[in-house]
């Protein structure tokens, strides 16, 4: 199968690679992804121009300021879904409509810093939990309705870490002009 131009603006790093099974190395690579996320993303947005926060990674996709703001709201609720699943058994977790968070005013238009801070803190807090969890846990599930099945929690982890890095690479594109 031939790799389009519209796959690689929409995924420059790949689609996801789901995992077949349960990997400690796996894990703590997605936790060390995930850990150093905030500092990545604040090293790729920190100095932007207010033309370069409204730069898209393709076009009609969302401005820079939409995908820094996504990544943030996106982690909110992947953090819930992991405190839910580590204290419920396998909870149906309530997806959020993406495409309308990222319209709204504070997602377009809003001052980033706090939503930079918020993500910084939102993921100390997040691995201090990770990294307290063990096998047993990471086999641990929710279940996602919209998939219509049951996600265990080494899935989810490696599936964040991966998100995080996609949407990284989405704004380094649109910073770099390659949309």
């Amino acid at each position: 199968m031939e790799i389009t131009k519209e796959e690689i603006q929409r995924y420059p790093i790949g689609r996801f690679p789901r995992p077949a099974e349960y990997s400690v190395l796996a894990v703590a690579q997605a936790i060390a992804m995930i850990e150093s996320l905030p500092r990545k993303l604040w090293a790729n947005v920190s100095n932007l121009s207010p033309i370069d926060w409204k730069r898209q990674y393709r076009p009609a996709s969302w401005s820079v300021r939409q995908v820094a703001n996504h990544i943030v709201d996106a982690n909110i609720n992947n953090y819930t879904r992991f405190k839910f699943a580590l204290t419920e058994e396998n909870p149906t977790i309530k997806p959020y409509q993406e495409d309308r968070w990222a319209d709204l005013a504070d997602a377009k238009h809003g001052d980033i810093r706090p939503s930079l801070d918020l993500l910084n803190a939102l993921h100390a807090k997040w691995v201090q939990c990770l990294r307290t969890l063990g096998e047993a846990d990471y086999h641990r599930t929710f279940f996602h309705p919209q998939s219509n099945r049951a996600f265990p929690l080494y899935e989810a982890v490696s599936l964040y870490a991966w998100h995080g890095e996609h949407h990284l690479a989405q704004i380094r594109r649109a910073i770099e002009g390659l949309a």
